[in-house]
């Protein structure tokens, strides 16, 4: 059964359509009424609270199936976090890039602290190995948290810990890709979405990266690795 005949129960539109729909708003700086507009320009009428409820219902489907499909990322990491404005807040993603720029994981947190770096990294290394090596800021929080991972362990076993500014602005320019497109959806309402938007967006930046296994029957272009994933 296809991601989006699970997310939803009665269809209303076909699902190529849906599909194309959660895609553009994923991928570029569009607002919901300018897809609604784009889509009446097609003969296609769709209000622009009801792409918000595809787009909210798929994402979290979205990231489980691409999991099974993403290539396994280096073994040294730049993390850092990232201010987002959540009703009026200010709340944290936490994310990480290896050597080449493939996105490790992401988390959105309420704060910004050592327990929040620590539920990040334990996040990361479990859908991928444990780094070698990180590169922080000079985060005491982050500094903190890598040392929590590495009790216990001999010298040889512990993650090394870089701290130096200047070797973060990989990670530090990767998020700006992330903020460009959600600048443009002036804001979250909740925590709960801003989570599950989130996730989409990153999810469609890794595949843009080439951060998946290709299916066996044939080479897929990153928007065509998004139709499979959900169709």
């Amino acid at each position: 059964m296809s991601l989006i005949r699970k997310a939803f129960k009665r269809l209303h539109y076909p699902t190529d359509i849906m599909a194309q729909c959660i895609r553009w708003y994923l991928a570029y700086s569009l607002s919901l009424r300018n897809l609604e507009e784009m889509m009446a320009e097609r003969g296609i009428d769709v209000d622009h609270s009801t792409l918000h409820r595809w787009v909210l219902r798929l994402a979290p489907l979205l990231d489980k199936a691409f999991r099974r499909y993403k290539r396994p990322v280096g073994r040294r990491w730049r993390m850092d976090e990232t201010y987002i404005k959540i009703n009026g807040r200010w709340r944290y993603l936490y994310r990480a890039v290896d050597k080449a720029g493939q996105t490790v994981d992401f988390l959105l947190t309420a704060k910004r602290d050592a327990a929040a770096a620590l539920r990040f990294f334990r996040k990361a290394i479990h859908h991928h190995e444990e780094p070698n090596m990180v590169t922080i800021d000079k985060n005491s929080a982050n500094k903190a948290a890598v040392g929590s991972l590495n009790i216990g362990k001999s010298p040889a076993e512990s993650i090394q810990l870089r701290q130096n500014k200047y070797l973060n602005n990989r990670i530090e320019q990767d998020h700006r890709n992330i903020k460009r497109r959600i600048r443009s959806m002036l804001g979250f309402k909740s925590f709960r979405r801003a989570q599950t938007l989130l996730a989409g967006i990153e999810i469609v930046s890794m595949l843009r990266k080439g951060q998946y296994i290709q299916p066996k029957e044939k080479v897929l272009s990153p928007a065509a690795m998004f139709y499979y994933l959900v169709g």
